[in-house]
């Protein structure tokens, strides 16, 4: 009965220069456009650093959490993203909030598997960090 239905927008979640170091330390990727800031400030084409596209990638299950309780649940799989296309940087200390809308549940033998398409708002922003399908398999008690 859900499918279709935008279930819900997530609460602002900041992302400031802090979360970026550690996520750039944990990847190893310390490109100079999210760690450098003065460097990013003065040759970068967005006057500032820009979070890691994985790092906004990687808040879909805490934002989800936000959005949804899924009740009764013994693993939950992240299973895949598709379609996934990036429009916007996100740039530091800007906040951003998950619009989540079921596209499709379908049962497979006991896992339920869900497909929810996901937009990664920006606040003061027109067009979303990202777009695509995010695919999570729930395993219940």
């Amino acid at each position: 009965s859900l499918e279709g239905v935008m279930v819900g927008i997530s609460p602002w979640h900041l992302i400031d220069q802090d979360q970026i170091n550690l996520f750039a330390d944990a990847t190893l990727d310390h490109q100079w456009i999210h760690t450098d800031h003065r460097k990013a400030t003065d040759e970068g084409p967005y006057n500032s650093t820009i979070a890691h596209g994985y790092l906004t990638l990687s808040l879909i299950p805490y934002l989800w959490k936000q959005i949804a309780e899924v009740r009764n649940v013994n693993m939950e799989i992240n299973y895949g993203i598709e379609n996934l296309k990036f429009g916007l940087p996100v740039k530091v200390n800007s906040k951003v909030s998950l619009q989540a809308t079921i596209k499709s549940v379908n049962n497979l033998r006991g896992t339920v598997k869900v497909i929810i398409e996901a937009k990664l708002l920006i606040e003061g922003e027109s067009k979303p960090a990202y777009a695509g399908d995010v695919i999570f398999l729930y395993h219940f008690k």
